[in-house]
């Protein structure tokens, strides 16, 4: 069995004689973003990370090789020898990174699977797209558990990303922050990035948010929104501002949720 302990953690970080038994059932995920790089091993019983998350910066340019070489420090920090699920800031379809947001164009017509499965010595790996990995998170362990239907996580950052799950299946690289909403994509009118810009207050960019949300009602009718990004810590300042339908909660899990869902992913043997 995979030892479970954390090398540089705390003896608070590892389990001890006088401990309850150490957990089990683990997986790990890296979770690739345009700054950092950071991953963990994670109880899949309960969604927690098993001690302390490891995070390096991303390489600049982000290239796949120099990212690839990042992920493979990151897993190596564990002494894990296992699966490995990774998130990737773009869409993965057929093994194939198709977009990169924040990281190095070279990585479209990447094969993701060839890459890092040679860099983690041939491996089982799953590759998903990072809003995908944290909307798997949610509906499993965070916001959206036990909800039945249709739950939509939509992260507010510099765009807005996106993830829809049915009865807790992943509905894969949705995109829905590119989504014509009037005369402009979603994202370009009610990012946290937008609100920054224009020097909105709650209020004025809740109304475009609304906006967003109701056309997403429209289309797919969704029984709940989970709204993530940094913005979500803020929740009680916006959410209670919105009109559309749809309870709207805050992410619980936050920075953990790329790490988690990637690990629910290898798991699971998904591959997108």
């Amino acid at each position: 069995m995979t030892d479970t302990s954390v090398p540089g953690s705390s003896d608070s970080d590892v389990a001890g004689p006088d401990d309850p038994t150490p957990p089990t059932n683990l997986g790990f995920g890296v979770d690739v973003g345009g700054s950092g790089i950071k991953g963990g091993i994670v109880d899949l019983d309960t969604g927690e990370l098993v001690g302390e998350r490891f995070k390096v910066l991303t390489p600049q340019p982000a290239t796949p090789e120099a990212v690839a070489r990042g992920v493979a420090e990151v897993v190596a920090h564990f002494d894990w020898t296992g699966p490995v699920g990774v998130t990737l800031p773009g869409v993965v379809t057929d093994g194939i990174m198709r977009t990169a947001a924040n990281i190095d164009k070279a990585w479209i017509g990447t094969d993701v699977y060839d890459l890092f499965s040679g860099y983690l010595g041939g491996r089982q790996v799953s590759v998903l797209n990072d809003a995908d990995a944290a909307g798997m998170a949610e509906d499993a362990y965070g916001a959206g558990k036990g909800v039945a239907g249709v739950v939509m996580l939509l992260t507010f950052g510099t765009g807005i990303g996106s993830a829809i799950l049915i009865n807790g299946t992943l509905v894969p690289n949705t995109e829905l922050g590119h989504l014509q909403v009037g005369k402009k994509e979603a994202e370009h009118q009610a990012s946290s990035r937008v609100r920054e810009e224009k020097g909105w207050s709650y209020e004025k960019w809740t109304e475009k948010v609304s906006e967003v949300l109701e056309t997403y009602e429209a289309l797919f009718w969704p029984n709940l929104f989970i709204a993530g990004g940094g913005i979500s810590r803020k929740s009680d300042k916006w959410i209670p501002l919105l009109t559309n339908k749809t309870p709207v909660v805050p992410a619980t899990l936050l920075n953990t949720a790329g790490i988690v869902g990637a690990a629910m992913a290898v798991a699971q043997g998904l591959k997108t």
